[in-house]
């Protein structure tokens, strides 16, 4: 009750910069563990409910509007990561078989957004992936395997584009294909 209490708060607090700065309490005390000051616009998405203290967000964080967080499974956010607006973490998933009497079954693993990261607009991350500190994951993309630290992946599903450190150089794009995510 408490949890959904809070997240109702949160969620509707007019969008103001006054609100805005104070809003990530509001989902601390719904359960999420939060550390430091962050900056949540929401609203969040949070299923199922009670999973709030699955969710740890690293100081420094900022969440855009309309994020979901699945959060069957632990969902951790390093400091400083960025999430763009409409970015879903999904940590369940389900069988492809199904079984009369069972359905198709689920299970849930964790996601792991280490510091510094960057994930863009409409990301979707799936269970059981680990991005590394200070990577980029470009608008759309769909992250299903572990992405390294320090590159920008894309695409459905994601796969390395580039070395964040190559564009920060001011190198030009390579001119070889791109490289499947890291199994």
């Amino acid at each position: 009750m408490r949890e959904a209490v809070f997240l109702a708060l949160a969620n509707h607090l007019p969008r103001m910069r006054v609100c805005d700065r104070f809003r990530y309490v509001l989902y601390r005390l719904a359960g999420m563990r939060i550390e430091g000051r962050c900056r949540l616009w929401g609203p969040i998405t949070l299923r199922p409910l009670g999973s709030a203290g699955n969710i740890r967000i690293g100081s420094g964080t900022f969440i855009n509007t309309e994020v979901r967080f699945a959060a069957a499974g632990a969902i951790s956010l390093g400091r400083n990561v960025q999430v763009g607006p409409r970015v879903m973490f999904e940590t369940v998933s389900h069988g492809l078989v199904y079984e009369p009497g069972k359905g198709r079954g689920d299970w849930a693993m964790p996601i792991v957004v280490e510091d510094e990261v960057w994930i863009g607009a409409g990301v979707i991350i799936t269970q059981g992936v680990t991005v590394g500190r200070g990577s980029v994951i470009a608008a759309g993309a769909v992250v299903t395997r572990d992405v390294p630290a320090g590159v920008i992946a894309g695409g459905v599903p994601a796969r390395i584009l580039r070395q964040v450190a190559e564009v920060a150089a001011g190198a030009a794009p390579s001119d070889g294909p791109a490289q499947p995510v890291a199994s």
